[in-house]
């Protein structure tokens, strides 16, 4: 019987997830998993092994082949759809999860969050295992011109993959040959996603172009001290490099919901007071809005590190009410130049020369790709002056999230035409976030959701 992708399809569990969580590559199977979601293109089971030939006098072709490391590459093509799913997780963990209450992707880190995947082939009840599997390069494409789904595309990388001898377990003992050697007979794989996947017209892309006015004055106790703000949450940390959890609710404060919504003027209690109340309370700190800035949302502050050794202003979009309309597409494009490291390592006393043995995260280049009908020159001025963007935001709506992206740089810009037809801007930004402080530029792209920890 021929294999048909209709009978395909995935689940997966968090394997490393804000640098906590089973070990790389070596997942403890959870009694429930989650559907990767509505899948569009997938490949479990792209290997090749590094072979270098050794020719040999007297020989017509290489008489030897030297096996090298086994290399695990695992492209998913997935719809947007559901809360907690692949999408969010596939680029909440090429962003990288940081433990606010719970592991959310609050700015670039240097940890590795993996995954691993069981796949089902629904027509006999087979599967596949995949552990370690990282995203590298993830792209969030909505295309506005074709009527399709907002898709997540990602390549990532995998530890190893494995079939399973017709069922999901993998700890077969006779002969002992299982090298990823986990037992998902008893792990629930769950139903599809019920919600409709989103559509390019459920996504709102909108931006602050100016950023001129000190919204927020804010002093911390030392010399040491900083503020970390990213798209839903505040972190405030003490001299000593710690959380100051007399501020806030243990040192965080929440940007999007509560008191802290809005900048608040600094001195009345509760709503009113918002966000500079909050930080004011405080004895080792002081905050307050500057001129008339009380309603103002406080999510829309530019996202960074800032140190507060002295009282200083920070920066906040003058407005977004700046919106991309009649585009054609957009493209979030994440970089994340991941560097894998060979080596072997031996599972159930079997040993593997695996090219993704380790990985180590590279250099992140965060890019937006925006097509759409040209109106007039305000992002081509833009581009002329070398004038950033403050902050621009992917809304995909109260129940799944936002992303912000911070100080982009115009760097490409296009307006081709021809006869008697429409013309198009096509512009490429880049982000380098905003602050003065250790890796402030990890803040380019910060997302509100909430990742997967088992």
């Amino acid at each position: 019987m021929v294999k048909l992708t209709q009978n395909i399809e995935a689940a997966f569990q968090a394997e490393r997830t804000a640098g906590a969580g089973d070990q790389y590559g070596d997942p403890t199977p959870n009694a429930a998993l989650v559907h990767l979601g509505l899948l569009d293109t997938f490949d479990p089971r792209s290997v090749e092994m590094n072979i270098t030939p050794v020719a040999s006098i007297g020989q017509s072709t290489e008489s030897f082949h030297a096996g090298g490391p086994i290399a695990v590459n695992v492209p998913i093509k997935v719809a947007c759809q559901g809360t907690g799913t692949g999408w969010q997780e596939l680029i909440g963990r090429a962003i990288g999860g940081t433990t606010i209450t719970n592991p959310i992707p609050h700015a670039l880190t240097n940890n590795v969050d993996s995954m691993a995947l069981l796949v089902r082939d629904n027509s006999n009840s087979e599967f596949t295992a995949v552990s370690g599997v990282v995203p590298n390069e993830v792209t969030l494409e909505a295309d506005y011109t074709t009527g399709g789904f907002i898709t997540v595309d990602a390549l990532c990388t995998g530890f190893f993959t494995e079939d399973g001898d017709g069922d999901a377990n993998f700890t077969e003992t006779s002969p002992s040959n299982e090298f990823i050697n986990v037992n998902y007979s008893s792990s629930n794989f769950p139903s599809a996603p019920s919600a409709d996947p989103l559509l390019p017209i459920d996504l709102t892309v909108s931006a602050g172009l100016t950023a001129t006015k000190g919204i927020l004055n804010i002093d911390g106790p030392d010399t040491e001290s900083y503020v970390e703000i990213g798209e839903r949450y505040m972190r405030l940390f003490d001299t000593d490099g710690n959380l100051d959890t007399s501020v806030g609710t243990s040192g965080i404060i929440d940007l999007a919901s509560g008191n802290g919504a809005t900048i608040g003027d600094g001195a009345s209690a509760g709503a009113t007071g918002g966000l500079t109340k909050i930080i004011a309370t405080d004895s080792n700190w002081s905050g307050g809005p500057i001129s008339s800035s009380n309603s103002l949302a406080s999510t829309n502050l530019l996202k960074g590190i800032y140190n507060t050794n002295s009282a200083r202003n920070i920066l906040m979009a003058d407005n977004m009410s700046t919106s991309f309309d009649n585009l054609k597409t957009v493209k979030l494009m994440i970089k994340n130049n991941n560097v894998p490291i060979s080596g072997t390592s031996t599972r159930n006393s079997v040993t593997k020369f695996l090219a993704h043995n380790k990985i180590s995260r590279g250099l992140a280049d965060v890019t937006l790709e925006i097509s759409m009908t040209a109106e007039d020159e305000t992002f081509y001025d833009k581009y002329v002056a070398g004038e950033t963007i403050p902050l621009i935001r992917l809304d995909f709506g109260a129940t799944y999230g936002s992303i912000a992206l911070t100080n982009g740089t115009i760097t490409a810009f296009s307006r081709p035409m021809s006869g008697a037809g429409e013309i198009v801007d096509t512009m490429t930004i880049k982000f380098r976030g905003a602050g003065d402080y250790k890796n402030f530029s990890a803040f380019a792209i910060s997302a509100d959701w909430t990742l997967n920890t088992t």
